[in-house]
């Protein structure tokens, strides 16, 4: 049985939880508090060398780190990425920016107010994270004013990707109501089957 070392309240955790739920995957799940350090000891380092969350470890002792990298493998030869050429740069190209234009702004907005309760103390420097978060949401919405999904109107492992902390970004005080399209997305993703929620504990 495949063993994801996460933490529930990770969005990029969810990423692989998610999908492996939609695949119909078992898995085992090994908690680890990243505020406590529990991903900064021997023991863990050992798994991961960065010392970050999620990791999967395969039954044959192989561990991938890395959340959308996990999001690749996991996909290949699924519906949720497709075998077009192109169509699989374009799910890069939109797991890139997560990571490089989305993520280090809606996702750290929400650790510092959600998680460390720093809202107030760090207003100054929640608002230029919550500026470039608004500039990384207005592109997603012009990009779905046309679209159903990401990628070629298909539900894939790039909407997993962008749905993991968009539809959180509430908890890091950004306000989506202007952001129809997203929101309708947002809407669409959390009724595919194999949905479940970002605190969902109780795997295999």
């Amino acid at each position: 049985m495949l063993t994801l070392y996460d933490n529930l309240s990770s969005g990029n955790g969810y990423k692989v939880r998610l999908l492996l739920s939609q695949l119909g995957r078992e898995f085992r799940l090994v908690r680890k508090d990243t505020v406590k350090g529990e991903t900064r000891t021997p023991e863990f380092l050992a798994i991961n060398p960065n010392g970050r969350i999620p990791v999967l470890v395969f039954d044959d002792g192989r561990k991938l780190a890395e959340s959308d990298a996990i999001l690749f493998y996991l996909a290949e030869g699924t519906p949720f990425l497709s075998m077009d050429r192109f169509a699989r740069a374009e799910t890069l190209q939109w797991m890139f920016f997560e990571q490089y234009s989305h993520e280090p702004y809606i996702a750290v907005a929400r650790f510092w107010v959600h998680v460390l309760g720093k809202g107030e103390e760090w207003r100054d420097k929640l608002a230029e994270k919550q500026e470039r978060g608004y500039q990384a949401l207005a592109v997603m919405e012009k990009h779905l004013a046309s679209r159903m999904y990401f990628v070629d109107n298909h539900y894939g492992i790039a909407d997993i990707a962008l749905y993991a902390y968009t539809h959180v970004a509430h908890e890091g005080e950004f306000d989506l109501a202007p952001y129809h399209n997203v929101r309708a997305w947002l809407a669409r993703v959390a009724h595919q089957p194999g949905h479940v929620t970002i605190d969902k504990a109780d795997f295999g």
